[in-house]
């Protein structure tokens, strides 16, 4: 069941469902319902744009709000979509880390829906996409209010005791950087189709530059605007942090590396521009290389050079991009988004190539 017509979005970015993607709403709502008794009426169904990894749906209920999320169909790496980890990550994170939604129920039988999924809170707000909301108009200084308060957060998140929270099992921590390398580049060999590059090259000069000085923090390993929730009233605020799927224990600068590999400035080339997933383009928002100054200045974290962690949140993204070809190559999804991803692949390993270069002439991100 559907509220709106295909093509036709509400005013979180939620669309009529995908064919091919389709939720079985009466079962979600008889499997729900003895777990939230106080749901009435029957769920109006729509699901979130963007659906390259887990699917995302808004079951709007009579008298409350839910998001639920699943994996994709098809093949998927054997650690990605778990849904139970990233319901438990969220679920521990919420007495310390207010920005995550609370989590509501988790259902480990597939027989309900055809795979496993979670039902959480839907916070009402805002969400950034390639540009603001319809209707949002900020000045050059909320833009940059907006720029710091999003970096904030992260930042903020990086300084969870996770400890206390009780996440110190969540991953093993130490040797975090080499792990990384070695499973992106295991990733994409195993998603390469023959049109992209082999990425040798780039695998083996992050090998060759690994950093010394590791720190190991909680990271959220996806953090983009288009995660955040802004507060409807003040869009510069931020009230919530979406997509857990890959958080983990590990190193800060990394996390921050994921995050510049999505960051399009206004300066940036046309194909740079065709991508941009997020409104980090408008008068107001830093650049790239304030990003990383702004970061250090907050937390003291000045590495000796940036090239590696941009270089690695490039070649990261381009795994993460190819794996989501590869399901749309071999027929494992229909969504026609996917379709040039691996115009995007080749593109971004462009990019790692020429900050390579850049670092070798010594002139820095």
């Amino acid at each position: 069941m559907s509220g709106q017509p295909a093509g036709v979005a509400s005013s979180d970015g939620s669309r009529a469902v995908r064919a091919g993607e389709e939720l079985d709403a009466a079962a979600v709502d008889a499997w729900l319902k003895p777990r939230l008794p106080h749901l009435r009426g029957t769920p109006v169904v729509s699901q979130y744009a963007g659906g390259a990894s887990n699917w995302t749906y808004r079951l709007h209920y009579d008298n409350d709000d839910l998001i639920l999320r699943r994996p994709p169909a098809g093949k998927k790496a054997k650690s990605a979509h778990d849904m139970d980890r990233e319901f438990r990550i969220q679920q521990a994170l919420k007495p310390v880390f207010p920005f995550v939604p609370a989590m509501y129920a988790h259902c480990e039988d597939e027989a309900v829906i055809g795979a496993e999924f979670y039902v959480m809170q839907r916070l009402d707000g805002l969400i950034p996409r390639k540009n603001l909301p319809r209707g949002v108009e900020l000045s050059r200084d909320q833009v940059r209010s907006l720029c710091v308060n999003v970096l904030d957060t992260l930042i903020a998140l990086h300084r969870v005791d996770h400890r206390a929270a009780g996440l110190e099992q969540l991953a093993a921590g130490a040797g975090y950087i080499q792990r990384q390398i070695d499973g992106w580049s295991r990733r994409y060999g195993d998603a390469r189709t023959w049109n992209v590059p082999s990425g040798r090259a780039v695998v083996d000069w992050l090998r060759a530059h690994l950093p010394q000085d590791e720190r190991i923090c909680l990271t959220h390993n996806d953090f983009r605007f288009d995660n955040v929730v802004l507060d409807a009233q003040d869009p510069t605020r931020v009230i919530g942090v979406l997509d857990w799927e890959l958080a983990t224990l590990g190193d800060p600068l990394m996390d921050l590396g994921n995050t510049l590999a999505y960051w399009v400035e206004a300066g940036d080339d046309f194909i740079a521009q065709s991508t941009r997933r997020q409104p980090t383009h408008l008068p107001g928002m830093f650049s790239r290389r304030e990003v990383m100054e702004y970061y250090s200045e907050r937390t003291g974290l000045r590495p000796r050079s940036w090239a590696f962690y941009e270089v690695y949140g490039l070649f990261r993204l381009s795994a993460i991009a190819q794996q989501i070809y590869y399901r749309y190559h071999h027929g494992q999804t229909r969504n026609p988004a996917f379709k040039r991803f691996w115009l995007s692949v080749n593109y971004l390993h462009w990019r790692c190539r020429r900050a390579i270069a850049r670092d070798r002439r010594g002139q820095g991100a």
